[in-house]
C-alpha cells in the first residue's frame, strides 16, 4: 500500500510540474501552434512520423483474439473503472450517467440493434418496418422475448414507456425531441389527452409509432426502443418510479443475465438468463465491481478482474506490455468539452432559457478561453495520443458527418489576449476586469477521477491565468457534479464554466444535447439559428446524405463561432481483456454479444 500511495503522489507532483511547464511553454510558443494531425479517421495520405510514447487508435483491433479451447460455463469479473460509486438508477428509461449504463448492459437492452454505420437492423429482439411515407414505424417483438420473471415483453410495455416518459411527473432526462415528434405526444404531455394518439398497440407483440414528420434520424437511433415492464410499474406513481426498489434494488430486464445481488454503488452479481432470446449465455456468472483508477493496473495484473469498461488512457504507456491481457481499442462515441453557463432550465415549460446578461454571455470571452488552451499537447502529454485535439461537436466516431476539414479554434494565446483587449476586458494588475471595470472572477468546476483529472483541470486554469483571467477551480465527484450542472433541471448559479464529457448516441442528430428542449443542454444556449439548423438536420431534405452533411457542417461551424461550449478532446476506448476471455469485442456492428462470451480456464491469467 505504501508503494501505491507513493507512486500516486509522485505522479501527481510530476503532473503539476508538467502543468506549469506546459502553461509556460504555451505562451512562449504561441506564434507557432502545432495543430493535431490525428483526427481519429483512417486516411490514405502518408502518415506523419509518430512521436515516441504517442499512440494512435489505428494501431488497435476491437475484437479479442481467441486462444485455447472454451470450457463449459465459468464466470468473469468486470471492472467498472471509477473513483465514485455508480448512482444505481438501473433502468434505461430513467438513468443518466454512463456508469449506470455499463451496469444495465449486462441485464437489459433495447428492442432494436444497429450495424457499424448505426442503422437499425432486424437482428434484435424486435423487427421493424416503415410505412411508405416514412412516418410510421411498426415493431414486432419476437415471441421468445421475455422479462426475467418469465412474463412476455409486450407492445403495451413499449407503449407504457412512452406514456411514462411523456408524463408531466416524469423526473428523468429522456423527454426531448425524440418524444415530442410523436403524433399526439404534445397533447398527452399537456394533459389534454389520456393516450398518445400516434401510438397504437396492434397485438400483444406488435406496435406502431407514428411521427409528425419522416426524418433520417428515425433509422439511426431516433426511435425509443426500451420497454418498461407494465406489470411491475403500472400501478406506481410516475414521480416515484426512478427511486423505487424496482429500479434501485431489484431491477428487471430481458437481457442475457439476471441481477442476483446488488451492493449499492459498489458491485452487482449477475447470473445467466437461461431464457434469453438469443440463447442462454455461455457463462454462468458475471461479477461487476467498481475499481478505482489508481488500482486498476494491480487488479488486471493479479487477475482480480478479467476486463474493464475502459482503461485510463493516461496509464496505457506504462502498461502497454502487460503480459496477461490483450488491449482492444476503438474510437469512442464521446468527447470531452468545456461548457459555459448561459442560462437556466425552465422545468414548467421544458425548455432552455438563455440569459443575455450571464457572466459568460460574451462570445469573445468564451472564444478567448478556447484560444488559450493547447489541446493537441494535452492529448499527447496527458493521454499519450489516445485522446486528441477536438475541433467540432460531431466526433469522428460518426465519420460521415464529422467535418474533418474544420480546424475548430487553433491554440493562440496571443490572439486570445488581443481579443479580450478589444472586447474591453482590460488588465488591472495580474487579472482582467469586466468591460464595465468591475472585477471578473470565473468559477470553474471539473470532475474528480484518476490521477490526471485535477492536474488537467489545473492546466486549464493556468492557461486562462496566462491570458489574464482569474478562474477559481472546484473539483466535484461524478454524481454531484452532474446534479449541479443541471442533470435534475436545477442549475447551480455559482457555476460559470465546467468541464464534462458526452457519450453521444448512435444518431448523429445533436438536438438531444444542444436543442432548446433538451435537458442535457447544460450550457443553456439557445438561438433561432441553432433551432433552424437542428430542424434542417432532421428535415425531409436531409434524407439526401450530402445535404444532411452540408447542414451539419454549417451547424458545426456555427457552434465554433458561437462557442456555447468547446470540444477539448476526442477519445479512444482502450480495453484490456484477460487472455482467458473469448468471443469479446468493443465498438459497434461486430456481431458479438455478451451472451457469446466464454473463457478457456477457470481462473484468470496472472501477469508474469
Amino acid at each position: 500500500m505504501k508503494k501505491g500511495l507513493f507512486s500516486r503522489g509522485l505522479f501527481f507532483t510530476m503532473m503539476l510540474v508538467f502543468v506549469l511547464a506546459l502553461a509556460a511553454c504555451s505562451e512562449k510558443e504561441a506564434a507557432t501552434p502545432t495543430p493535431s494531425t490525428n483526427t481519429g479517421e483512417k486516411k490514405t495520405e502518408e502518415k506523419p512520423t509518430k512521436e515516441e510514447g504517442v499512440y494512435s487508435i489505428e494501431d488497435f483491433n476491437n475484437v479479442k483474439t481467441n486462444e485455447g479451447t472454451a470450457i463449459e460455463g465459468g464466470s468473469i469479473t468486470y471492472g467498472l473503472v471509477s473513483d465514485t460509486a455508480f448512482e444505481g438508477t438501473l433502468n434505461f428509461n430513467f438513468y443518466s450517467g454512463n456508469p449506470d449504463a455499463n451496469v444495465l448492459q449486462w441485464f437489459d437492452e433495447g428492442l432494436l440493434t444497429w450495424d457499424k454505420d448505426y442503422v437499425y437492423t432486424n437482428d434484435g429482439a424486435a423487427t421493424y418496418e416503415t410505412s411508405e411515407d416514412g412516418k410510421t414505424f411498426t415493431l414486432t417483438i419476437r415471441d421468445n422475448v421475455n422479462w426475467h420473471d418469465g412474463k412476455p415483453v409486450t407492445a403495451e410495455d413499449l407503449q407504457f414507456a412512452y406514456e411514462v416518459i411523456g408524463n408531466k411527473a416524469y423526473d428523468g432526462p429522456r423527454y426531448d425531441s425524440n418524444f415530442t415528434s410523436v403524433v399526439g405526444m404534445d397533447d398527452y404531455h399537456a394533459g389534454k389527452a389520456k393516450t398518445i394518439s400516434g401510438i397504437k398497440v396492434l397485438s400483444e407483440k406488435q406496435i406502431s409509432i407514428t411521427y409528425k414528420e419522416s426524418t433520417p434520424s428515425l433509422l439511426t437511433g431516433g426511435v425509443w426502443t426500451y420497454p418498461l415492464a407494465k406489470h411491475i410499474f403500472g400501478d406506481m406513481d410516475v414521480a416515484k418510479m426512478s427511486s423505487s426498489k424496482e429500479v434501485r434494488e431489484k431491477p428487471i430486464g430481458f437481457g442475457p443475465f439476471k441481477v442476483e445481488t446488488i451492493t449499492p454503488g459498489e458491485s452487482v452479481t449477475f447470473v445467466k438468463n437461461d431464457d434469453y432470446w438469443r440463447g442462454a449465455p455461455k457463462l454462468d456468472k458475471v461479477t461487476l465491481k467498481v475499481i478505482n483508477p489508481t488500482t486498476v493496473v494491480q487488479e488486471l495484473k493479479s487477475g482480480g478482474v478479467d476486463l474493464v469498461d475502459s482503461f485510463p488512457t493516461d496509464q496505457y504507456k506504462d502498461n502497454a506490455n502487460m503480459s496477461n491481457v490483450e488491449f482492444l481499442g476503438a474510437i469512442d462515441r464521446a468527447y470531452t468539452y468545456i461548457g459555459f453557463k448561459l442560462g437556466t432550465w425552465d422545468a414548467d415549460n421544458g425548455k432552455v432559457v438563455t440569459n443575455p446578461d450571464a457572466k459568460m454571455a460574451d462570445k469573445n470571452l468564451r472564444k478567448a478561453m478556447w484560444l488559450a488552451v493547447d489541446n493537441d499537447q494535452v492529448g499527447k502529454r496527458f493521454y499519450n495520443g489516445l485522446r486528441w485535439n477536438a475541433t467540432t461537436l460531431i466526433p469522428p466516431s460518426h465519420p460521415e458527418f464529422h467535418d474533418s476539414s474544420n480546424p475548430g479554434v487553433a491554440y493562440d494565446p496571443e490572439a486570445a489576449k488581443k481579443l479580450l483587449d478589444e472586447a474591453g476586458y482590460k488588465l488591472d494588475g495580474e487579472f482582467r476586469t469586466k468591460p464595465d471595470g468591475s472585477p471578473l472572477e470565473i468559477n470553474f468546476v471539473s470532475m474528480t477521477g484518476g490521477d490526471t483529472a485535477e492536474p488537467l483541470a489545473r492546466y486549464y486554469v493556468q492557461s486562462w491565468a496566462a491570458i489574464g483571467l482569474k478562474v477559481n477551480l472546484e473539483m466535484v465527484e461524478f454524481n454531484n457534479f452532474y446534479d449541479r450542472v443541471g442533470n435534475t433541471g436545477k442549475d447551480d448559479p455559482n457555476i460559470d464554466v465546467y468541464q464534462a464529457a458526452w457519450g453521444v448516441g448512435i444518431d448523429v442528430d445533436p438536438a438531444g444535447l444542444y436543442g432548446r428542449d433538451a435537458l442535457y443542454n447544460f450550457s443553456r444556449f439557445s438561438s433561432e439559428e441553432n433551432d433552424k439548423l437542428l430542424a434542417q438536420g432532421v428535415s425531409a431534405e436531409a434524407f439526401d446524405v450530402d445535404k444532411r452533411k452540408e447542414i451539419y457542417n454549417q451547424w458545426q461551424q456555427y457552434m465554433v463561432d458561437e462557442v456555447p461550449v468547446f470540444p477539448t478532446l476526442y477519445r479512444a476506448v482502450v480495453a484490456p481483456v484477460n487472455k482467458r476471455v473469448m468471443n469479446y469485442a468493443i465498438g459497434d456492428g461486430t456481431g458479438l454479444y455478451l451472451n457469446d462470451i466464454q473463457v478457456n480456464a477457470d481462473k484468470a491469467v496472472v501477469a508474469e
